[in-house]
């Protein structure tokens, strides 16, 4: 029972804390306000109009009863009233109406013909609340005349409900306007901790973030920030280290070359340089490693430029781009530029032919990239992104380098939030599927 509430409870209540918090300051309020107009609409304002009107209909009926009494002294009745009570009284001989000027749904009505039925009878009476603004029409039967009565509103309902209601409901809009400029106040720094954690799992510099708001949030945010700052540390020592490593091995390999050129045994000598060029292009994939580590700033990037200048630089001959002009991204150019190119050169290297297509949805961006060569194992996909994780001779992706192409690849799309993976080509080869939020 109370775990089916609960999910009920989820279903309907807001997800965000602003909207939360404000349910948890507003309806208290409001309920308050209720109660209070209940109580005050029912033991108040009820019984005040009920003691009020029945006062009113007692004076009627007097003057019901003297006039049928005593008809000789009626003009100073009739003047006595208007000067003391302001009534109005006519007498005529009129036709008395049968239909009824009373409103069904109205608090003030009910009360007065509860009191005129009780005192006059059924179809001894007729009123109208609703005729004038700020008077209130009674007619009575007696014998053959009818007495008329124009009394103010005042008689008959001690107060007004729009006043009543206004100034019951303006002191809660008033509490729950504060409410609101309070709760986004304490909720904008939560916010802002959420974007720059999203912005930092992005890979983006963080350095613009100050923390601000109550003492427990700021204590999250700097303690997120000196997080933030380590890691940046930790990942700019890692990637300078390798980087220095492998630039420093390429000195001994150049002196190994020159040296390889001077040697008479040719055999041996191109044997040994084809060694140390496989070894190059190991430093150069470790290198091409430890600057995706590196921080680059996020920019607004164009799809459509970016496959165009690759296809320019590396001089793809059959490489088949779909991509509008107005297909953008925010993110950082060189990485993703980078992880399109390791794609497109490995299905260069085992296929004849690429095939590119971008397609934009709704909150996401498609990129579906598709050789004719020999394709990966399906299970083999997801060991090709570990890093150096290489597959048999035949359909490596990587025959001169070290297992770092899809490695590379994995970690720039999803630091950019996004998501990769391999499927069978409609060409035969591999699919390259990335999904990229924007």
């Amino acid at each position: 029972m109370f775990s089916g509430l609960n999910r009920f409870l989820k279903i309907i209540l807001p997800k965000r804390l602003f909207y939360r918090a404000l349910i948890i300051v507003a309806a208290p309020t409001i309920i308050l306000q209720i109660i209070i107009t209940i109580v005050f609409y029912d033991s108040i304002w009820i019984k005040a109009n009920k003691n009020t009107t029945r006062s009113l209909v007692a004076q009627l009926k007097t003057i019901e009863e003297i006039y049928k009494n005593d008809k000789k002294n009626l003009d100073f009745l009739t003047d006595s009233y208007k000067n003391n009570f302001n009534f109005e009284i006519r007498i005529n001989s009129d036709k008395f109406e049968d239909a009824s000027g009373e409103r069904k749904f109205s608090p003030m009505d009910r009360s007065l013909r509860r009191e005129l039925k009780s005192s006059f009878g059924n179809n001894n009476y007729w009123f109208s609340t609703s005729k004038f603004k700020n008077a209130v029409q009674i007619k009575i039967k007696s014998e053959n005349d009818i007495l008329e009565f124009l009394v103010p509103k005042e008689m008959v309902s001690t107060s007004s409900v729009r006043l009543f209601v206004l100034w019951t409901t303006l002191p809660s809009v008033l509490l729950i306007v504060i409410a609101l400029i309070f709760l986004k106040n304490q909720t904008r720094p939560l916010v802002k901790l959420a974007k720059a954690a999203e912005r930092f799992g992005k890979g983006d510099y963080v350095n613009d973030f100050r923390p601000s708001g109550a003492q427990e949030i700021r204590k999250a945010a700097y303690e997120f920030d000196r997080m933030a700052k380590r890691i940046n540390r930790h990942l700019n020592q890692r990637s300078e280290m390798l980087s220095g490593i492998s630039h420093d091995l390429r000195t001994p390999l150049t002196r190994l070359k020159l040296q390889l050129a001077m040697i008479k045994q040719k055999d041996l000598s191109e044997q040994m340089s084809r060694d140390i060029d496989e070894m190059e292009k190991m430093l150069n994939d470790y290198l091409q490693f430890a600057k995706t580590q590196l921080l680059e700033k996020t920019s607004l990037i164009n799809f459509k430029n970016i496959f165009e200048e690759l296809k320019k630089d590396n001089q793809f001959d059959n490489f088949n781009i779909n991509c509008d002009k107005d297909i953008n991204f925010k993110g950082r150019p060189l990485a993703i530029k980078r992880s399109f190119e390791n794609i497109i050169q490995n299905g260069f290297t085992y296929g004849k032919n690429v095939y590119v297509n971008v397609v934009k949805s709704n909150n996401r961006l498609i990129v579906i990239i598709e050789d004719d060569g020999p394709g990966i194992p399906s299970d083999q996909h997801k060991n090709v992104f570990k890093p150096f994780f290489r597959l048999d001779k035949s359909r490596s992706l990587n025959k001169s380098g070290v297992g770092l192409g899809l490695a590379i690849v994995s970690d720039v799309i999803n630091s950019h939030g996004g998501n990769i993976q391999l499927g069978k080509s409609k060409f035969g080869g591999l699919q390259v599927k990335i999904s990229l939020p924007f």
